[in-house]
C-alpha cells in the first residue's frame, strides 16, 4: 500500500532542510506558536477594549451587542494585519470567534460587574481565552484531517 503524496515536489521531505535554512517541521512549529499568540492577543486587546467600553450595572442586552460589535471590528482590524504572517484562514477563523464570543461574554461579566480588577488581569482573561479558542480549534481540525502521514520515496 502506497501513501498518497500530499506536499508539492518542491517542498523538502521531513527533516530536510527548505529554502530558508530551516526544517519544515521548524517551520510548522512557528506557524503553530504564531496561531496561538495571534489568538492570545485578539482576545486580550478584546477583553481590555470590552473593559472600556462596558460599565458596572449597564443593561446586559445592551452590554452583549456592544461587545459583540467590539469583537468583531477588533477582530477584522488584527486579522488582517497578522493575515500576511499567519495566513488568512488560521487567523481569521479563530479571530472571529473569539471577537465575537469573547466580545460577548466579557460584555456580560463586565455589566455584572464581576470583571477583573485590573487591565492586567482582564488582558490575562482575554488572552487565556484566545489561547483555549485557538487550540481547541486545533484540535477539531486534527480530529477532522486525522492521521497525515508523509511516505518517503
Amino acid at each position: 500500500m502506497r501513501a498518497i503524496e500530499t506536499r508539492p515536489r518542491s517542498a523538502p521531505r521531513a527533516g530536510q532542510r527548505g529554502k530558508g535554512g530551516m526544517r519544515r517541521e521548524e517551520k510548522t512549529m512557528i506557524f503553530a506558536i504564531g496561531d496561538h499568540v495571534g489568538g492570545a492577543l485578539v482576545g486580550a486587546v478584546t477583553a481590555l477594549v470590552v473593559r472600556l467600553i462596558v460599565a458596572p450595572g449597564m443593561d446586559m442586552v445592551i452590554a452583549m451587542l456592544l461587545g459583540m460589535a467590539a469583537g468583531m471590528l477588533l477582530h477584522l482590524l488584527l486579522g488582517f494585519l497578522l493575515a500576511p504572517a499567519l495566513g488568512m484562514f488560521q487567523t481569521m477563523l479563530p479571530a472571529s470567534l473569539i471577537g465575537m464570543y469573547g466580545g460577548m461574554l466579557f460584555a456580560m461579566r463586565d455589566s455584572m460587574g464581576a470583571g477583573s480588577r485590573t487591565f492586567g488581569a482582564t488582558a490575562a482573561v482575554g488572552a487565556l481565552f484566545g489561547l483555549i479558542v485557538v487550540a481547541g480549534l486545533k484540535i477539531y481540525g486534527r480530529s477532522l484531517r486525522g492521521t497525515v502521514l508523509d511516505a518517503d520515496d
